[in-house]
């Protein structure tokens, strides 16, 4: 009798040693569970086609698709042969699939047959190909045989690796569907009753092998209930918790710092900035630490509600920190921040309000001297506002009474960095998490279902339109040329634009780039020479990017700030908080290689002042391809919300509970953002009523262990400091 399996039996004792190693070094797969929770990428129905001509050049795909054209012909360089089958998806599209010196497979490769081949695919001459592919042919109308794994009508195609295609996942997957015993289900009865969901053992064995496309149906809706359920339970943990948590109230004042700076404003506030304000304001008087998220556009003035309430802060006795992810971003915010501040931000100094407070910018490349000096500013309460990057976070830098913490483009920080800042604290301090990239709301819902949230959406007065266009390189080369022209002409009228490459340079991150592959991304170090003395020859032009000595970082961008320089040539490093109000235009060199919002979020830098914006997304992607696709979206649009739903649409939702920043693995697989709104707000409501008064969930012991496995703590932690 065949021994029974659990979630947790390590696949070895199911599946053998090498098939099991296989899965943990390619897939990272070790027991039942992890395989069992590898859910198909999709299903292949017979006699329906992959769309072949979706393929881009680099992927690792596996298609399903028919035998059109076979041939064999020997090779002029050497004796061998060379077999090439020509496969179809009836709809114009087509994939060449070479064999070197394996003239024998033509025996089953034949005209007609039906089959899924898995490789990277190639170029050759302008067309797709895929060399060596792995396959697996299905069964030939009316014949005996029949395939396994592949029996039914709805075929798995499972994410999977060159060493590890997907029939062999398909196969272990039967396997182990053999031996499993029925799984404890986690989901009380009444609740499975009342909303109409399957048993845990049926959704798992009907998503792996569908009877029917109902029965898939069922199933993907249980486990999807599943992932959402567990996110939901968890905020709402998590809001219980908080309520008992003590902070120091920070209440406003009418003749503080904060008073006499906004009589100073030489502008009135957008109705959306006092309403955000007034927000913020309730929020810190209260006895309970403020967790808000402030959203809101490229340039709807977000820096300017922060500073607002740090200097409410301040007049309450309090400090205040930012917390930036770059250096060049901490040193701008720094900048804005004295600006804006004026003579209220340097007291102590010659021509410094005598009632206000002073700025401190804390960073990892501080001498030993200017560090200890802003040390005991900061440990003495002489520095209101504290700037900084990660250095925040050493030992050394002490705060007196830390009241208010804003935390810049959040999803740049880990658990730990947050955590550290956060225990410079007596007591929880209030958290203001500002990200320039729009949430969506089931995000919001979702990611942030524990958090205040506050929008800004309306621009202030005097911001400038962006025009965006698309370059097709590969197709209208000339337009490149009349790019580089268009932006002399903006250098001409006095103007500043900035070119932006993907990499740095210096054989950084250049892999690929080989036979038929995807070449290497554009790189500021070859691409600003090549400008110097190419088509952008007589102009100062300057290079910007992550790697270069923190004081000619700051340099550069003094630089380019007065006007000093024409160009600046930059990676990703100027993606946020760079502010120079007579930039107007912006090249973006390989848009394709950036995320949509990325991309929404870099030309935020240009339409900054008074003169209108340009940016330009330089690309050699095919009309008609999904890379294309994207940048033409990001072109008709300035809506940031519409381009983070679309960008959403098009990266993986696993990773919203943070498993990138945790280093995990992510158990969030179905679930998505955009299409199951209904279900999310309904697994909330559930959540809500089965903590009750019993956070713990101490009634429930087997939701607590599906929470264990979903969310686990690091993730968990994640959702509570972001």
């Amino acid at each position: 009798m065949t021994e029974k399996s659990t979630v947790d039996t390590p696949l070895a004792k199911v599946l053998g040693g090498k098939t099991a190693k296989a899965l943990a070094d390619h897939l990272d797969l070790h027991t039942v569970g992890d395989l069992l929770y590898h859910f198909p990428r999709r299903y292949d129905e017979r006699g329906e086609h992959t769309d072949l001509r979706a393929l881009e050049v680099g992927d690792q795909v596996t298609v399903m698709a028919q035998v059109q054209i076979v041939n064999v012909r020997p090779m002029r360089k050497t004796k061998g042969t060379l077999l090439e089958v020509v496969v179809t998806d009836g709809m114009g599209g087509f994939v060449t699939c070479t064999f070197f010196n394996q003239a024998w497979r033509q025996r089953d490769l034949r005209p007609g047959r039906w089959g899924l081949f898995a490789g990277k695919v190639t170029d050759f001459r302008g067309k797709r190909q895929l060399n060596g592919p792995d396959y697996v042919l299905l069964s030939e109308d009316g014949a005996e045989e029949e395939i396994e794994e592949f029996a039914g009508a709805l075929i798995p195609v499972y994410p999977a690796a060159q060493a590890v295609p997907t029939w062999t996942i398909a196969k272990c997957v039967g396997v182990v569907l053999a031996t499993l015993e029925p799984p404890v289900d986690p989901i009380p009865r009444d609740l499975r009753v009342e909303r109409k969901l399957s048993t845990l053992e049926k959704a798992l064995r009907d998503i792996h092998r569908p009877p029917t496309k109902e029965a898939l149906h069922f199933a993907r809706r249980r486990l999807k209930w599943d992932e959402a359920f567990a996110v939901q339970l968890t905020l709402v943990q998590r809001k219980k918790r908080a309520e008992d948590w003590p902070a120091v109230p920070r209440p406003r004042r009418d003749d503080g710092i904060l008073a006499k700076f906004d009589a100073g404003l030489p502008y009135e506030l957008t109705g959306g900035q006092r309403d955000v304000g007034d927000e913020i304001a309730a929020d810190l008087g209260r006895s309970h630490p403020m967790h808000r998220l402030l959203q809101g556009e490229v340039g709807s003035g977000k820096t300017l509600c922060a500073v607002r309430a740090m200097l409410q802060v301040v007049d309450a006795g309090g400090q205040a920190a930012i917390l930036a992810p770059t250096e060049v971003l901490a040193g701008q915010h720094a900048r804005s921040v004295r600006e804006l501040l004026g003579a209220h931000g340097r007291a102590g100094e010659l021509d410094g309000a005598a009632d206000g407070t002073r700025v401190a910018l804390v960073t990892g490349s501080l001498g030993a001297a200017a560090r200890r000096q802003v040390a005991a500013e900061v440990a003495a309460g002489e520095a209101g506002i504290v700037v900084g990057t990660h250095a925040l976070l050493y030992d050394g830098v002490d705060f007196k009474d830390l009241g208010l913490i804003v935390v810049d483009e959040q999803h740049r920080f880990g658990v730990e960095q947050r955590d550290a800042l956060r225990a410079k604290a007596d007591q929880p301090p209030h958290v203001l998490v500002m990200t320039a990239t729009p949430i969506p709301r089931t995000v919001a819902m979702t990611v942030y279902g524990d958090l205040e949230i506050s929008t800004l959406n309306v621009l202030p007065k005097g911001r400038s339109p962006i025009a965006t266009h698309v370059v097709p390189v590969s197709e209208k080369p000339a337009f490149l040329d009349r790019a580089w022209r268009r932006l002399k002409e903006e250098v001409a009228k006095g103007h500043q634009a900035y070119v932006v490459c993907p990499r740095i340079g210096d054989n950084e991150g250049a892999d690929g780039a080989e036979d038929g592959e995807r070449r290497a991304p554009l790189a500021v170090l070859d691409v600003a020479p090549l400008l110097a003395e190419g088509p952008l020859h007589g102009l100062r032009i300057g290079v910007l990017h992550g790697k270069l000595p923190a004081d000619e970082k700051d340099a550069v961008m003094r630089s380019f700030s007065a006007g000093d320089l024409d160009v600046l040539v930059a990676t990703t490093v100027i993606e946020v908080g760079v502010d120079v109000p007579n930039s107007t235009m912006m090249v973006i060199m390989d848009a394709d290689r950036f995320g949509v919002s990325q991309l929404h979020q870099l030309r935020g830098r240009v339409g900054r002042g008074q003169a209108p914006g340009l940016c330009l997304l330089v690309s050699e992607a095919m009309a008609g391809t999904p890379a294309r696709e994207r940048l033409d979206a990001v072109a008709s649009t300035l809506d940031g919300f519409r381009l983070a739903e679309l960008d959403l649409e098009q990266r993986r939702e696993g990773d919203i509970l943070g498993a990138a920043q945790s280093g995990r693995r992510s158990h969030l697989r179905l679930l998505s953002l955009l299409r199951d709104t209904d279900l999310i707000r309904e697994a909330r409501q559930a959540a809500e009523e089965t903590i009750g008064d019993d956070p713990e969930l101490t009634a429930y012991p087997e939701l607590a262990r599906m929470l264990a496995r979903f969310v686990d703590e690091e993730r968990a932690e994640y959702l509570e400091k972001g």
